[in-house]
């Protein structure tokens, strides 16, 4: 009788324990991995590539065409776009945070205002705001028809980018005397959070104007509120709570290294005891291919980029945008709604990234 001998179980390299960090969807990814840096011109085959202009680099999306001439000679053309300005004043209230900022811009200025234009977002405002907020932003730019939108290069974002790559990056400012083809400042302080009305994104209100819309799904998360900050401001809300009986409410990190940080910090925890599910990184919903497909006449709230008819599933659904302290509060109660309609203030979040106030909208175009 001949025995084979036992087998010896192989211990991981570092690199394939290392896998899950090359996992998630793209503009999660990329900044993630230090793959994208200041001063770089990143060009991509998904529209919203814009997403790295919150790192100072000039990013834009491209037809497959473009980009395998891109990719087979390092090379493209493009024409220099002219840059819109957009300052943005205040402080930002308990709620409010990039995508509602984003969301009540494109409502101002429509989805051709910046098209074919870069978009500088600054201001004290934008001074403060997260890197998860102002990748948001720069995610969204493209839904104004802009070619980039670009944030200066500040200490923030130095603190984010050093230690994600070795390879060295150069950062541009705005020359002081710059020319823009328009500017246009906003009182941000009067901001609530904001929610676009199926089926464009400009079709933006307040929330406190959203009327008793009722819900059959939540998505929150995707490329483009899928940080793990994003996901903490979920759970602050779905903690102790329960997802309304008749909402599927859907949680996708934008990253295997953020699920790992949410499982590890106790959100996922959370949303799975809140009656939500958890899905790996995808984009299954936000383009209507999977993991959240709407049928007809099924409406959800996403926090994700777009929310043109057939989207998320069948031509007769809707999708409503926004940010996700509107979209977990509304997960509980069924219809959308204010954060503070399921919370007291003495539970409410403070933080740059989210705020709430009653909306007094006031912008003012140069």
């Amino acid at each position: 009788m001949i025995r084979r001998p036992p087998r010896s179980t192989p211990k991981p390299s570092s690199a394939a324990s290392d896998v899950y960090k090359r996992q998630g969807i793209e503009h999660v990814l990329l900044p993630e991995r230090g793959l994208v840096l200041p001063g770089d011109v990143v060009v991509g085959a998904d529209s919203h590539t814009c997403t790295y202009g919150a790192l100072g680099a000039f990013a834009t999306g491209m037809g497959s065409t473009d980009i395998a001439v891109a990719m087979a000679t390092g090379r493209i053309w493009m024409r220099v776009p002219e840059t819109i300005r957009i300052v943005y004043h205040g402080e930002l209230q308990p709620w409010v945070g990039g995508k509602d900022l984003v969301l009540y811009t494109i409502g101002q200025i429509g989805v051709g205002g910046a098209r074919y234009k870069a978009i500088e977002f600054t201001g004290p405002v934008v001074d403060q705001l997260s890197m998860a907020g102002r990748f948001t932003m720069a995610n969204m730019a493209i839904e104004a028809g802009a070619k980039a939108g670009l944030f200066a290069v500040d200490d923030r974002t130095r603190a984010y980018v050093d230690g994600r790559s070795s390879r060295p990056y150069r950062v541009y400012q705005a020359d002081s005397d710059a020319n823009y083809v328009q500017t246009i400042e906003i009182d941000a302080s009067h901001i609530e959070p904001q929610v676009a009305f199926p089926h464009l994104p400009e079709n933006v209100c307040p929330v406190s104007r959203a009327g008793d819309v009722r819900i059959d799904q939540v998505v929150i998360g995707s490329g483009t509120i899928g940080r793990l900050e994003d996901l903490r401001i979920a759970a602050e809300l779905l903690r102790g709570r329960r997802v309304h009986p008749d909402v599927r409410c859907i949680v996708i990190p934008g990253s295997q290294q953020v699920y790992l940080d949410a499982l590890r910090q106790g959100l996922v925890e959370t949303f799975i005891e809140a009656g939500a599910a958890v899905s790996t990184p995808t984009c299954g919903p936000c383009l209507g291919g999977h993991m959240g497909v709407l049928a007809a006449g099924e409406r959800a709230v996403s926090t994700t980029n777009r929310n043109f008819r057939g989207r998320m599933g069948h031509p007769e659904s809707e999708v409503y945008l926004a940010g996700p302290a509107v979209a977990a509060a509304s997960a509980v109660a069924g219809r959308i709604v204010h954060p503070g309609a399921i919370c007291d203030t003495q539970h409410a979040i403070r933080s740059t990234h989210y705020a709430i106030r009653n909306t007094h909208h006031a912008i003012r175009t140069t």
